[in-house]
């Protein structure tokens, strides 16, 4: 897990197409952890989500790159209890 070592509070998250998925709040266990504001809207509004850090393919100059495009990484995003968050 020598990746989550780089990954720092605050730190964009992109997909692999460039696209903003997400602000890193920390790192909890095998997961990076959101901060509330990127929760999205309506049910899922107000409360963390979380990507596992297996979609994580670099840290670059601070920013957290994942192997997958910000579409699909964010269907593979989890609720606080560890479900799948539903799109």
């Amino acid at each position: 897990m020598a990746i989550a070592t780089q990954i720092q509070e605050h730190a964009d998250i992109i997909g692999a197409d460039g696209v903003h998925v997400g602000t890193v709040d920390k790192i909890e266990g095998d997961r990076i952890k959101l901060v509330k504001k990127d929760s999205g809207e309506g049910h899922h509004l107000g409360h963390h989500h979380f990507i596992p850090l297996g979609l994580v393919a670099d840290v670059e100059n601070g920013t957290v790159r994942l192997s997958a495009n910000a579409d699909v990484a964010v269907t593979l995003e989890e609720e606080e209890g560890g479900s799948s968050v539903e799109q």
